[in-house]
This record gives C-alpha cells, structure tokens and sequence, in this order.
C-alpha cells in the first residue's frame, strides 16, 4: 500500500486515485459555484483552511497537472460570459451580488480539488482527506481479495462438477442407447399387435362366412327330413 509520502512524491500515484472524488465530502462539505461544477480559489482555501496565496503557489508549481484535471483560467470575454452565467443562476436563489473576479478567474472542478488535496502539505484538512483516500484503497483491496478468494472456491467447486460431468457422460450416452433400443422394441410390438388385429379380422371373417354356411347347411338338413315324411 503506498504511503502518505509516495502520493505526495508520485504524480503516476495520483492519477490513479483521481476517480475518488467522493472521498472530499466524507473529510467536509465543500461549497461549489450555482452551476454545480466549480469553485474559486478562496473556495479552495476555505475549504483546505489555508490561505488564497497557497493554493494559487501550489496551482502554480503544478500548473500543468492541475489543469490536466480541470483547472481553468478565465479571461476577457470568457470571464463576462461565466459572469454573465453566475449572475444568473445566483439570482434564481435570490440572491443579489455575485463577487467578480476583475481580469481573470482561477476554476476548479471536484477532481482538481482532489488533486490539491494531494499535494497540499500545510493542511490539516488535506492530510485527512489523503488519509480516508489511502484507507478506502486498502478497504477496496481488501474486498477484492475476498472477492478472489470466493471464485478461487467457485472455481474449484466448478471443477469438480466439471469432472462429475465427464464421468457422468459415459452413463448417459449408455442409458440413451438402452432408450433407443427399447423404443425400436416397443416399435416392433405395435406391428405385431397390428399385424395380429388383421389377422383376427381375417379370422372373425372367415367365422362369419362359415356361420352362414353352417346355417345354410341345417335348413338343407331340414327340408331333407320333411321330404321324408311326407
């Protein structure tokens, strides 16, 4: 796990933990501009409880990683269209006056106020803010180490069913073979039955025409005997 010291040494250290954001309203509320996004620099050193002097000297050393994270500087027409912008939203609170800044605005986002969080020494705020940053990574890694030992489990107890499933197939491909040859013999008894049915059709037939012969023959028998008497 870095250290306090290796983020405050290491720009590669704070790029990597610059999502964490959420981390500065844990350590205090901090108070943004109408438009939600951004904050000036008193609003920096308020919320660090330091002076406008040192951020503005620590923005300045860091100039190029401070706006790679969001810092603007606003001049000329820029500056009066954002003015123009604030004055606007401020009234809707009801606001009346909106303090102006005369030549340029300094702007900071949430992430570049991390990023002073990260590098300002002279703070006791932004030491506690580093602090909950480094805490919540050694918590993260933590859960994610968990999280690796239960697939790490998952992933055994897949393996097993994996080779109960090959030992299972053999079986299976065997009961599948007894299927097939069960309904071939359960095919072969529905031709004999239907063969059989034709035959006693035949049969129940052959009874019914010698039924009348039978018939026929003892009315013959009959008209014989009463020829005899007479």
């Amino acid at each position: 796990m870095p250290t306090e010291v290796a983020l405050l040494e290491s720009r590669a250290l704070r790029v990597e933990r610059m999502g964490r954001v959420d981390i500065l309203d844990k350590v205090k509320s901090l108070v943004m501009l109408p438009d939600g996004i951004h904050v000036r620099t008193e609003d920096v050193a308020r919320y660090f409880e330091v002076s406008t002097a040192s951020v503005r000297r620590l923005t300045d050393r860091h100039q190029e990683e401070f706006t790679e994270n969001g810092m603007r500087i606003l001049r000329g027409s820029e500056l009066r269209s954002f003015h123009s912008d604030m004055m606007s939203l401020w009234a809707r609170e009801g606001v009346e006056s909106y303090p102006q800044a005369a030549t340029q605005l300094r702007l900071y986002t949430r992430r570049t106020v991390l990023n002073v969080a990260m590098l300002l020494r002279d703070s006791d705020i932004a030491r506690c803010v580093r602090t909950y940053l480094l805490d919540a990574e050694d918590s993260l890694r933590a859960q994610y180490g968990s999280l690796d030992q239960r697939v790490t489990r998952i992933e055994s107890c897949l393996a097993g069913v994996g080779a109960a499933l090959q030992e299972l197939g053999p079986v299976l491909v065997r009961m599948s073979e007894r299927l097939d040859s069960l309904d071939r013999k359960v095919e072969r008894t529905h031709q004999v039955i239907g063969a059989m049915s034709l035959r006693l059709t035949d049969v129940s037939q052959d009874v019914a025409r010698l039924d009348g012969r039978l018939d026929c023959f003892a009315r013959q028998m009959r008209d014989l005997r009463r020829g005899g008497r007479r």
